[in-house]
């Protein structure tokens, strides 16, 4: 009989995440518009680690933004480094979409805009997020 109520707060709870991802897929993909090249291509690595970050949150609520952060930056960096191996530039040659979740070419760069999107992100969520005693 508790299960609609916990749904509910379950719910609840995933809705910032949801509307926070939406939000970082849009700016993401318009940010390839407005910003010139290498300023668009920083924003969309720190954006990508934001998104990961929200689709921790969508999927775990009651994770602890470091551990989200922590999670969200070991993903990206995993990814980037998954690009040496060639693997994401095959798949990326077949799809647009693999192109975009896998990348193509391995960018040392790229790992500092990957933390600059994980710190973001966690300091949104710690000022902007449910205040809970002791979470860090």
């Amino acid at each position: 009989m508790n299960d609609l109520p916990q749904d509910g707060r379950s719910l609840k709870a995933r809705l910032p995440a949801l509307a926070a991802a939406a939000v970082t897929v849009v700016a993401g993909l318009g940010s390839r518009h407005v910003l010139p090249g290498d300023v668009a291509k920083s924003a969309g690595d720190a954006l990508y680690t934001v998104l990961v970050y929200c689709l921790a949150v969508l999927a775990a609520p009651r994770i602890r933004p470091v551990t989200a952060a922590a999670v969200a930056l070991a993903i990206s960096w995993a990814v980037e480094f998954l690009q040496i191996s060639g693997i994401p530039a095959e798949l990326s040659r077949q799809s647009v979409v693999a192109r975009l979740v896998l990348g193509t070419t391995f960018n040392v760069p790229d790992l500092f805009w990957y933390a600059v999107g994980a710190a973001f992100a966690w300091t949104v969520h710690r000022v902007g997020g449910p205040r809970r005693p002791g979470v860090r």
